[in-house]
């Protein structure tokens, strides 16, 4: 049988063996870890700020308070080190301790949102070649199914209550009253409001310009009547600089999220059944393109919505596409004022 037990004069051998080769014995411990092609898996601590600075500063601000939950939980760790198991473990926890809002669903939203941001970290992880698709723990890790929707479009009379106590109500009235037109006109997002300049106002054609969620951009029609009001706007509370934010406080400061937060929550102390519905902004949006779907078809309310000519399952809608005259003639129907862009 052979003698298989290490002994002193072995070791010291391979010792001096190491030694001549300039080799350390214990630096491979220490060496760090290279994906296939000899490029280094960095730690998440170190891969979030690179993905912060690829993606939109959008998509970014979304997944910023995920990311930091995902680094929280696993600080220092290498991304290659990161389990399926661990990131819907994660998810769970995180859906578990979600804020409890008016129009919460569970957390489903935010375990949804967890596994997206965690995702996006891989994505790029592998698009840089530092770990192979085949090792990516993230797209293991399936999102819970997401709830059929709650919104939907309010009644006449409803809007018009809610349009009352938004211009009757609060701090400045004027301001709440432009926002929501704004919204029930161009059934934008309220990214799109917040990101208008002055320079995005085409008074002659009556069009504003939308930017909104993936970098998208459209020239939408709005009224005669909300154009003014919108120049006026911009005249009396801005600093004169067309790339400027456009919607702003009575001081001139930009307005914020937070403002469509003061004005709904307004809404829903005002009206009882606003609360009982959580009525958000985009209840607004739900209202007209639902409006304009049941009067005009699908095609005129994709356009009018922005919504993107590819992904849906809706075939038909690759021939039925809907110009900016028609949507332009949807407009005036719903405010009942000529548009420069509307057939006669």
């Amino acid at each position: 049988m052979t003698d298989t037990t290490t002994k002193p004069a072995d070791l010291e051998a391979a010792r001096l063996l190491l030694s001549r080769l300039g080799v350390n014995p214990a630096d491979p411990l220490h060496e760090s870890v290279e994906s296939g092609d000899g490029k280094p898996v960095p730690t998440i601590n170190e891969w979030i700020p690179v993905v912060a600075g690829l993606v939109s500063p959008s998509t970014a601000a979304s997944y910023g308070s995920y990311w930091k939950k995902a680094e929280a939980a696993w600080d220092g760790r290498r991304m290659d080190t990161i389990t399926a198991s661990e990131i819907k473990t994660q998810a769970e926890i995180v859906r578990r301790t979600a804020r409890v809002r008016r129009n919460s669903r569970g957390g489903r939203n935010a375990a949804e949102n967890f596994i997206a941001a965690v995702r996006c970290l891989y994505k790029h992880l592998v698009n840089d070649q530092r770990i192979d698709d085949r090792n990516n723990p993230a797209i293991r890790v399936t999102k819970p199914r997401r709830n059929p929707s709650t919104r939907r479009g309010l009644a006449n009379d409803r809007l018009i209550e809610l349009s009352d106590v938004v211009a009757s109500t609060g701090n400045d009235p004027e301001l709440d009253a432009l926002i929501c037109r704004l919204h029930v006109e161009t059934a934008c997002r309220r990214g799109g409001a917040l990101a208008l300049r002055p320079r995005d106002l085409d008074d002659k054609q009556c069009l504003v310009l939308l930017r909104e969620k993936g970098e998208t951009e459209r020239w939408q029609p709005v009224s005669p009547t909300l154009m003014r009001h919108l120049l006026a706007h911009a005249k009396e509370r801005g600093d004169g600089d067309r790339d400027g934010q456009l919607l702003r406080y009575a001081d001139g400061r930009p307005i914020t999220e937070r403002r469509y937060d003061y004005i709904f929550n307004r809404v829903q102390d005002e009206l009882d059944w606003a609360k009982a519905m959580g009525v958000t902004a985009h209840w607004l949006r739900h209202t007209t393109l639902t409006w304009v779907e049941r009067r005009f078809g699908i095609g005129v309310a994709r356009a009018y919505a922005g919504h993107a000519d590819s992904g849906s399952d809706l075939t038909t809608t690759t021939y039925v596409k809907a110009d900016i005259t028609e949507v332009a003639a949807a407009l005036s129907a719903l405010t009942g004022e000529l548009h420069p862009l509307a057939p006669a």
